[in-house]
């Protein structure tokens, strides 16, 4: 988690710059709570970044600046047809995030953009979007203020590895719970925000969704990453769970072998195609409500294999669906 640590820390440095329009390097070490030789190295390396830092002299020291414009590189960038379109075409697959917390900053980006674009060009472009578009995920219905207001404090407290206290809204348990936690990384799956945070008390790490966090405070406290979370989230889930993953075993009839087959539902999947068209998925994932919901959603057409646990699970399920709808209904 090291260089991690040292990614977080670098950013911070840059977005203390920005915001403050100069700081010395002792008030940057101050700040993130490490040593001003880290903080003179730290800095090197964002020059030899690309990153427009340059240093002047200060009433009683030298302050770091931050170029006004730090992208003024774009300037000189001349995009293709064919790259303008493809930037346009995916914005109907970033609009799928409208209705998050940044909505409203994704749709400034995009009318900055436009205002660049000559009137005809842009009246050629906007009919781009039309061509393509991307359904959006089920997102909350809570109010999108307070989640970006969450989702601001979660971020300043990652980038400055603050520890913070927790009011959340366990969905398991139905009540609210308090957490001392130390955030590590926001994910966005499903339509929602999923927050990755170590929790002392466990000494584990769990995931929260964001919608749920009713209340955090900062707390006077940093913390050192114990865990690396720089692998892939949820790798072992259809979904967004965490958890151990089994073998499972699935055989799909044909009526819906060529749907199984033509899609890649997790990256550990084999199948094999049977004489009588059917088809058979095996996998290595974790046994979660994502996983049973989708061998449902194929009714009488999928039928589990192994393990035993899971056989018996989703046939409790079938018979509770089936008593829903009596034979003489």
């Amino acid at each position: 988690m090291a260089r991690n640590a040292e990614v977080i820390r670098q950013w911070t440095i840059l977005r203390e710059i920005e915001a403050s329009r100069g700081a010395t390097i002792r008030r940057l070490a101050a700040s993130t709570g490490v040593s001003t030789r880290t903080i003179r190295r730290d800095l090197e390396a964002l020059q030899e970044a690309g990153f427009p830092l340059y240093d002047e002299p200060g009433e009683d020291a030298k302050v770091w600046r931050l170029d006004a414009r730090p992208l003024k590189q774009l300037d000189k960038t001349s995009f293709t047809l064919a790259e303008l379109s493809a930037l346009y075409f995916s914005r109907a697959l970033v609009e799928c995030l409208a209705a998050t917390p940044f909505g409203h900053d994704l749709r400034g980006a995009f009318s900055k953009f436009e205002t660049g674009l000559a009137p005809r060009m842009r009246k050629f472009l906007d009919r781009l979007p039309t061509l393509i578009q991307a359904k959006p995920e089920p997102v909350s219905k809570r109010d999108q203020t307070m989640q970006r207001e969450t989702i601001s404090r979660l971020l300043d407290a990652i980038l400055h590895q603050r520890r913070l206290s927790m009011r959340y809204h366990s969905f398991s348990s139905r009540r609210e719970k308090s957490y001392s936690i130390d955030p590590y990384r926001l994910v966005y799956a499903q339509g929602g925000f999923y927050l990755f945070a170590y929790v002392p008390l466990y000494a584990q790490i769990r995931t929260f969704a964001v919608e749920r966090v009713r209340r955090l405070t900062p707390l006077d406290e940093r913390f050192e990453p114990v865990e690396d979370l720089s692998a892939a989230v949820f790798p072992h889930s259809l979904g967004v769970h965490q958890g151990n993953p089994e073998h499972i075993e699935i055989e799909f009839a044909p009526d819906v072998a060529p749907y199984i087959q033509e899609r890649v539902w997790h990256p550990s999947q084999a199948l094999l195609t049977r004489d009588d068209g059917s088809v058979t998925a095996t996998m290595d994932v974790c046994i979660d409500g994502a996983l049973r919901s989708w061998i449902l959603s194929f009714g009488s057409y999928a039928r589990v294999r192994q393990p035993a646990a899971l056989v018996k699970r989703i046939a409790r399920e079938l018979r509770r669906a089936s008593a829903q709808y009596p034979e003489n209904a």
